[in-house]
């Protein structure tokens, strides 16, 4: 079967590889669908993730159907739809330096545990919105890390699937207002679609006085001067002005979250901060988030489906990972499979 894999630095490959052959604890999955995440350009870059530099496969964002299942397997069936957990894989996380990765016809899980690898999905679910799962497993963890209260007032920076994913998982928390901040008007009309209140285009904007007049002024003792009354803000775009704007303009007690990859080191004056009180959150990955996004997927899929800005066929999987890594060419690339 065709398998795509980073062969070299900078380097992407179609590759033949075997179908594997499921065992009686196993399941096959056929992938329907696959996105493309920024990391794996990351990858590329570096010529693949130690061990397998040079023969590292790609996709960990896959949707996919049940086509075979061994004979001590319960709780799927041949022809379920289904999400996937990629970091609860036997042989390493899947598409992220694991043995398999979700840009090839087919993929094993290997040790299968009822509920843990697999989620099933009504099959009226497009590929492409399935294919969602994992990022939103991944905007949700974020939204989770920040603490969010019912009444809270949020800022989000950056329209991008994550970001967009962080809006619908703090709708989900009954947080009173959503912004979201970008320079790209597409992606601001997208924020608004999916729940945003408000959006900022920051390149034409002082983002401060439009969260003061949105947000009201959050100035105290503490910290003297007109502040936002913002409550969270949360990090998806990893542009280098975020940080220093956040951490100019909160007001005490409030949270920083950072889910976005910053490419280069950010230089904050923790003696302005300190009075503050920032509290500076991180978040990765998702330890508990991943199927519990998918019900909320399930049920407002169409919503969910305005994040997705490009579909490409299989057979064109590289041009994909090439479109993805191109800034502004598109927002969420995803192969879909015949």
């Amino acid at each position: 079967m065709k398998s795509v894999h980073v062969t070299a630095p900078s380097t992407n490959s179609w590759v033949d590889i075997e179908i594997p052959t499921p065992g009686p604890s196993d399941v096959l999955l056929r992938i329907k669908a696959c996105g493309i995440c920024g990391s794996d350009a990351l990858y590329s870059q570096v010529g693949g993730i130690p061990p397998r530099q040079g023969a590292t496969p790609l996709g960990h964002e896959p949707a996919a159907e049940v086509a075979e299942v061994g004979a001590e397997v319960s709780d799927v069936q041949v022809g379920d739809h289904v999400v996937v957990d990629t970091m609860a894989f036997t042989d390493g996380l899947l598409g992220s330096g694991g043995a398999q990765g979700a840009l090839s016809e087919y993929v094993l899980v290997r040790d299968f545990e009822p509920g843990h690898q697999l989620k099933v999905i009504p099959p009226h679910i497009p590929w492409q919105v399935a294919a969602l799962n994992e990022p939103m497993a991944v905007a949700y963890h974020a939204v989770n890390r920040t603490e969010p209260k019912p009444g809270d007032k949020v800022v989000v920076f950056g329209a991008g699937p994550i970001g967009l994913g962080a809006v619908l998982g703090y709708r989900r928390k009954g947080v009173e207002h959503i912004v979201v901040v970008d320079i790209i008007p597409s992606r601001l009309d997208k924020a608004l679609q999916v729940g945003a209140d408000a959006v900022i285009n920051s390149a034409e904007e002082d983002v401060a006085a439009r969260l003061v007049e949105l947000h009201g002024d959050g100035a105290s003792a503490h910290v003297r001067g007109v502040r936002p009354g913002t409550d969270i803000y949360l990090d998806a775009a990893g542009a280098p002005p975020v940080p220093t704007t956040v951490t100019s303009i909160a007001k005490h007690g409030a949270t920083f979250g950072v889910v976005a990859v910053h490419k280069k080191p950010v230089e904050l004056d923790f003696g302005a901060i300190l009075t503050t009180e920032l509290n500076l959150v991180w978040a990765m990955g998702y330890p508990t988030e991943i199927f519990e996004v998918t019900d909320d997927i399930v049920e407002n899929w169409e919503k969910y489906a305005v994040i997705v800005s490009d579909t490409l066929p299989f057979d064109q999987a590289l041009d994909a990972l090439e479109l993805a890594r191109t800034p502004g060419a598109a927002d969420k690339v995803v192969v879909t499979f015949d």
